[in-house]
Formats: structure tokens, sequence, C-alpha cells
């Protein structure tokens, strides 16, 4: 981290001030659904929680995700420096392991009850576009970064590859939750990979088994894989 020109915050704000914008654009220019009526509303309710979200969070968790892997560094914790892994590959399965285990994360938050109660406030959400991917109640968000730590340490991930998957976790959320009309083709291909808006908003349905379903935010073979 010491190599980079700027801190892990101004990269992560700059990334997502970024993507937002892009993703924002596009709903406006090419809208999947005719937005609701109360979308003003809506954005300034959705942009104020992810404004006391981060707020919460660098006060409880202040090392975040990243700290955590600089952390773990520094101490020589972790399973890919006992078994000295090569960066590269460490960095390769850190990003794919990470990435279950928020697909794990999400999934335990439908069916564990407590968890539903504290994930619900996302699916209340009256309509679905990107300011949705931030509408997260704060102490789920430090519950997620507890879980992603304990995954960092016991892994022993290098800092870069978990700044990447936190710049493209978050990415990937607001592309997903976005109200943009993708080519219908592109999207049967893309969702091989990756989870797309009209494969992710299934999983916002008002009916329980629709919900309780395509737990993925970035990769889509999770759901695949467990059927």
């Amino acid at each position: 981290m010491d190599a980079l020109p700027f801190s892990e915050t101004t990269i992560r704000l700059a990334a997502f001030l970024g993507i937002f914008a892009t993703m924002a654009v596009l709903e406006l220019s090419l809208p999947r659904r005719d937005p609701n009526a109360y979308k003003s509303a809506r954005w300034r309710t959705n942009l104020a929680m992810v404004v006391v979200d981060s707020a919460i969070l660098r006060i409880v968790f202040p090392m975040a995700a990243v700290g955590t892997a600089i952390w773990a560094e520094q101490r020589g914790y972790g399973l890919f420096r006992a078994v000295e892994t090569p960066g590269l590959i460490a960095g390769l399965i850190a990003f794919i392991v990470l990435d279950f285990a928020v697909w794990l994360e999400h999934w335990a938050s439908h069916k564990i009850p407590i968890l539903w109660r504290i994930h619900r406030m996302h699916h209340s959400d009256i309509d679905f576009d990107v300011t949705t991917a931030l509408r997260f109640h704060p102490l789920e968000i430090i519950l997620s970064m507890v879980w992603k730590a304990g995954v960092v340490i016991a892994l022993g991930a290098p800092v870069l590859a978990v700044l990447a998957f936190e710049i493209v976790l978050n990415g990937a959320a607001m592309f997903n939750h976005s109200n943009v009309k993708l080519p219908l083709k592109a999207d049967r291909v893309l969702r091989w990979l990756i989870v797309t808006p009209d494969m992710h908003r299934i999983h916002h349905s008002i009916r329980r088994n629709e919900t309780d379903s395509n737990y993925g935010f970035n990769f889509a073979f999770w759901d695949r894989l467990f059927g």
C-alpha cells in the first residue's frame, strides 16, 4: 500500500463516485423500467444511509477490510503466509474466497431470522435502482465487515487483493441493482459469469420464494453451484 500514490480511502471514494455517476447517467438514458414516482425521496434516504453507514463503520471498525489485511501482513498471519503462496495466486484465491464469503453471508441473512430482521431494510425499498445498493442497516454493515475481516486474517489475504475486492464488490452491487436496460443477448452471456440487473432484480421480488434466490452480488456461479 505504501507504493500507491493515494490512500485506500481516496481510491475507494474515487471508484465509488465514478461508478455511481456512470450508473446514474445510464439509468436516465437507458432505463429498464419507468422509475417510481418517489424517486427523489428515495434517493435522499438511500444516499443518507450510505453516509451514516460509512461514518458508523469508521468509528466502530476503523481498520476495515484493507486495514485488517495490512495488520495481518505485518504480523505474518494467515494460511497463504504459512504455506508461502506466491502473491498472484494468493490474490486470485483470496478474491474468489471473499466473494463466496459474501454470498454465504447474504444467504445466511435470509435464512437466520435475526439476521433477516436486519437485512430486510435493504429489501424494503419501494423501487429498484443504483441507490438500492447503498441501502443497508448500519448493523449489517458492521457484521459484514467483521465477517470479511475474519476471512482476510484466516487467509492472510494480500492487501491489494482485498482493496480490489472491496472496489469490485461495491461497483458490482451498484451495477446489478441499477435500473439499466442491457441488450438481452449481452445479458444472457454476462450472467454466466457476473450478476446482471435482470438477474438480481428477481431477488428483490415481493414473492418470498423468488427473494430466497439469486444471492450473488458479483460472481453468478455460486447460485448455480448451490441450486
